[in-house]
């Protein structure tokens, strides 16, 4: 009698996407000319938290459900020089729907790719004039 043990597993990168450090939603788009471009639909910033590597955003707009919104944060791809340096980043929404209600939602976003030398960088929201300070 034989015994055959066959391991069978997969890994968080199987999708071809990047592998997150943490548990975030989505990742960060760093292309100036999707900050630039990108949908700029009416959109309303409640609240900004970072834990560890995660952007957390808490946001509003009008719409039915908001189950049809396209979210991404952009980052313009430019750092400015200062202690410490800052980014500009923006919260696009692409919101097609028509009803009047005002939906709530929280995403999350790893934006581990926006470190810079030194241990912190300013997130300069552009959507409201917001800014985050990041430590890592």
């Amino acid at each position: 009698m034989s015994l055959c043990i066959a391991f069978v597993g997969c890994s968080e990168g199987d999708d071809n996407q990047r592998p997150t450090s943490s548990n975030c939603d989505m990742n960060v788009v760093l292309s100036n000319a999707q900050f630039q471009n990108a949908p700029a639909d009416q959109i309303s910033i409640d609240e900004l938290i970072i834990d560890g590597d995660c952007l957390k955003i808490s946001f509003s707009s009008s719409g039915c459900d908001g189950n049809s919104w396209e979210v991404k944060l952009i980052d313009s791809e430019t750092i400015a020089e200062s202690f410490p340096p800052q980014r500009d980043i923006r919260l696009s929404l692409r919101n097609i729907e028509v009803c009047q209600a005002i939906i709530s939602k929280e995403i999350s976003f790893d934006i581990s790719n926006l470190q810079v030398d030194g241990n912190q960088v300013f997130l300069n929201i552009a959507n409201n004039g917001a800014r985050i300070l990041y430590e890592y």
